[in-house]
């Protein structure tokens, strides 16, 4: 009976040292991805999945089916990446140890603190423009982002915890909610004719940027998973069903509005302001994940720091980076976060569920140096940008442009940027193992 309930009030370890409870199933595990996918940015971004092409709009069938197969091919991607957290107990960036060993790893942890740091204050600012929509300038910005930070960072001090409340009460609330604005928007929405299908490609980039924006962290929650297909089903399912609801109401919100400023559309219906702050409210569940993430991959260089000690930390400076962000950069920070870690997830794969990586996985804090697995990661993040149609910054696209006319390659209408660097580091990766079993 005492392990039942140990079971059912379990918590994360404060330190590395401490050892993962498996206490996460189907059911938890697809609730959490469910509501990650499920995102007040999605919403908004449906205007750059609509135009992804820019001067060619989709149409809906096209949109739709993007959303479909890029939701696919970047929860898969999630859900593998999430499968050695499991089997290995370890968080992603401590996982990394094994790939590139303990002090190479730094070089990801480093990248993945920045990123989820952004990607946190997003979170933040989204939240407090939701709140904005529905009370209007009568609280201050600031004082929306300071609440939702504080918020965020309670449920970091709690993490299972959260989840166990996500599944148990969240879930069901948004559902509701999600339903409810589908039916308003359906009726509302114009007939969603003409558009075309040139920007498809793009569209389908966007959206695995999207999804694998989380591969850097599945392993950090898949780590106390009681299985790996539980892991899997979870990401899958979870993630995949709600990120096409999500998208898919962006786009008829899109359709109301004309642009992407599709807020006040949500407040505007019967009682769309509750259910919009029901969604506001469930949006601090994409902080947490990005602020307790940022914790556990500083205890990679910080194994035996109490992780309540570093999430308020982050906490904090989450919160202050977002009282000044700038969300004009959005779908750039998405198209950068894709060509990092995409490549390095492919690198993983390979190594450790083609290669054998499983059976001699490393993750001590001697691990050593694997220098040679830096080369397929650095060429499939080149590959990325020979092969990808975002639109970033202009001095950087721009450059790229400079390197594929002068190495004499043209990128053609099919090519998709996230599996171009996939595929590259993947068969570098397999070529290099193979080089080195032959050696032995």
């Amino acid at each position: 009976m005492t392990r039942v309930v140990d079971q059912h009030h379990a918590e994360v370890p404060l330190t590395l040292e401490g050892a993962p409870p498996k206490v996460l199933g189907v059911l938890d595990q697809g609730a959490l991805w469910a509501n990650l996918a499920v995102s007040l940015l999605g919403f908004s971004g449906a205007l750059a999945l609509v135009n992804a092409a820019q001067d060619a709009p989709l149409s809906l069938a096209a949109a739709l089916t993007a959303t479909v197969v890029g939701s696919l091919i970047g929860t898969v991607m999630v859900a593998l990446s999430a499968i050695p957290g499991t089997q290995t107990g370890q968080p992603s960036m401590v996982l990394l140890r094994g790939l590139f060993g303990a002090k190479v790893s730094y070089v990801p942890t480093v990248l993945n603190v920045v990123q989820m740091l952004g990607w946190g204050a997003f979170e933040l600012w989204v939240i407090a423009i939701g709140c904005q929509a529905i009370f209007g300038d009568a609280v201050p910005y600031a004082v929306w982002v300071i609440a939702a930070g504080v918020l965020t960072t309670v449920l970091t001090i709690w993490p299972l915890g959260a989840i166990r409340v996500l599944r148990r009460y969240v879930t069901i609330a948004v559902i509701i909610s999600m339903a409810y604005f589908a039916w308003r928007f359906l009726g509302e929405a114009p007939p969603q004719s003409g558009g075309s299908w040139t920007g498809f490609g793009p569209a389908v980039d966007y959206v695995i940027a999207l999804s694998v924006s989380w591969v850097p962290l599945a392993a950090d929650f898949a780590r106390h998973s009681r299985s790996s297909g539980a892991a899997f089903a979870g990401v899958v399912g979870g993630y995949t069903l709600a990120q096409v609801a999500c998208l898919g109401l962006g786009i008829y919100a899109v359709a109301l509005t004309g642009s992407g400023d599709v807020f006040p559309t949500f407040v505007a219906v019967p009682l769309g302001a509750l259910f919009f702050g029901i969604l506001i409210l469930r949006e601090t569940d994409q902080s947490f994940a990005n602020v307790y993430s940022t914790t556990v991959s500083l205890q990679n260089f910080l194994p035996r720091v109490d992780r309540r000690v570093l999430s308020v930390i982050v906490g904090v400076i989450t919160t202050l980076i977002a009282v000044w962000v700038s969300a004009d950069t959005y779908a750039s920070f998405l198209s950068v976060i894709g060509a990092v870690f995409v490549p390095m997830f492919a690198v993983l794969a390979v190594d450790y569920f083609v290669l054998g990586g499983r059976a001699r996985w490393n993750t001590g804090e001697d691990a050593p140096s694997r220098w040679s697995m830096l080369i397929p990661w650095a060429l499939g993040f080149v590959a990325y940008w020979l092969t990808t149609s975002a639109v970033t910054v202009a001095g950087w696209d721009s450059f790229w442009t400079g390197v594929r006319d002068s190495i004499g390659f043209e990128r053609q209408p099919w090519m998709n940027g996230a599996l171009g660097a996939f595929v590259v580091a993947a068969l570098v990766t397999l070529l290099i193992g193979l080089l080195r079993g032959s050696r032995r």
